[in-house]
């Protein structure tokens, strides 16, 4: 609520826009009098071209309607943290998306534990599972889990340490354990290549497991798409939009759950900076970028965006990076305040042409005499009060469906 409240009170850039346009109004309208009364001389025109002219539907209705913009958001459930950001959401044609928790459920299972050299599926499991006890992530999660359902016990490791978007060293017991990507080991000379071949079909992930410097085996490990993903990245793409997977996965998983969703292009293996760094050259190309994430991993590029966009049910970090929060984790939700932010830009430009063509029409009128002050007084409140019940269009519905 009080985020709201803040959201509120701020001031986008087009309301400063208004503020401007208003004031030239009245310049205009004062000029135009002046202009008239010294080429007719007829006090009446005069007065009939000072009250025909009006900037209210501007000035009161661009606020208007970005204070129903917000509150339908967050009656539809996202927190947009200022009316800078839901102008910058109306102009987005880029949208980048992570893959884990955010088009996925982010509670995957282990799918498969490939052996290497005969080393049990039990000891490849309980190396794991010491390596990402401490771990938040949901890989790790899945990891844990597994140890439980098998019966093996976890340990806690005597050190972490963690490389963002590769993977986890540990020592136990004098020991050394890896768990991470295939580069990942071999950056930490475990051979040039990790001999196991792992399988990462369908959309699984391939974790590798290594101790004491020898590769035990890799445990492939399958997340399950939102069943709403694949709908609101349609949507998004018949609104016009591009969408692009960012993923910290193997490059055959992600152009898997790529395909899967149907998005315009898929990048795998990205560290938090590599996502930060497309994030960053996308805008330098003049794209206009919303990203869309939930973890640690992704709170750089939420920065770098034009807008961030974190899932309600993401880390702390990732809803403080970001602009725009969804309540959730639902997908459908950012297409909805996508939609929202559009109609408001599409009410303020309605509101902006309108009062410059009945200004311009009716202080044209008035100066050649067809208007009378009250007529021109009727035109003035009814074109401003039309204005102003435009903005409110936005406004959100009642308990009772009225608006």
């Amino acid at each position: 609520m009080e985020a709201v409240e803040r959201a509120e009170k701020s001031r986008a850039p087009i309301q400063k826009t208004a503020d401007r346009l208003a004031g030239y109004l009245v310049y205009f309208a004062i000029g135009a009098a002046i202009l008239t009364f010294l080429i007719t001389r007829n006090v009446r025109s005069t007065i009939s071209v000072v009250i025909v002219a009006g900037a209210c539907g501007i000035a009161a209705g661009t606020p208007l309607a970005i204070l129903g913009a917000i509150g339908r958001a967050a009656r539809q459930g996202a927190i947009i943290k200022g009316g800078l950001y839901l102008e910058a959401l109306a102009a987005v044609d880029t949208v980048l998306l992570d893959k884990t928790g955010t088009l996925t459920f982010g509670t995957p299972q282990i799918h498969e534990v490939i052996s290497n050299q005969g080393f049990a599926m039990e000891e490849i499991i309980a190396a794991a599972s010491i390596a990402e006890h401490r771990s938040e992530h949901p890989l790790a999660k899945a990891i844990v889990a597994k140890a439980t359902e098998l019966g093996v016990p976890t340990a806690e490791p005597d050190s972490f340490s963690y490389t963002p978007g590769r993977g986890i060293r540990v020592t136990y017991r004098g020991d050394e354990i890896l768990v991470g990507s295939r580069a990942f080991l071999v950056d930490r000379g475990i051979g040039d290549s990790p001999p196991v071949d792992g399988h990462s079909r369908g959309g699984a992930s391939e974790v590798f497991v290594a101790r004491d410097g020898k590769v035990l085996g890799s445990i492939s490990i399958a997340d399950v798409l939102r069943p709403e993903a694949k709908a609101a990245v349609a949507e998004l793409r018949e609104m016009g939009l591009r969408t692009i997977l960012l993923s910290g996965d193997t490059q055959g998983v992600t152009n898997a759950v790529g395909h899967d969703l149907g998005v315009d292009d898929a990048i795998g293996e990205l560290l938090p900076e590599q996502k930060a760094k497309w994030t960053r050259e996308l805008r330098e190309k003049n794209r206009h970028v919303a990203m869309v994430g939930d973890g640690i991993n992704d709170a750089p590029a939420l920065v770098e965006a034009n807008v961030g966009i974190a899932m309600g049910s993401g880390t702390d970090v990732a809803r403080e990076s970001a602009d725009i929060i969804l309540i959730g984790s639902n997908l459908s939700k950012f297409v909805d305040i996508l939609r929202i932010a559009r109609r408001c830009r599409a009410i303020i430009r309605q509101n902006f042409v309108g009062t410059l063509v009945v200004d311009t029409i009716g202080v044209g009128m008035a100066a050649f005499g067809f208007l009378n002050p009250l007529l021109a007084a009727f035109i003035h409140v009814t074109s401003e009060l039309a204005f102003i019940l435009n903005s409110t269009r936005l406004l959100p519905r009642t308990s009772s469906g009225r608006e």
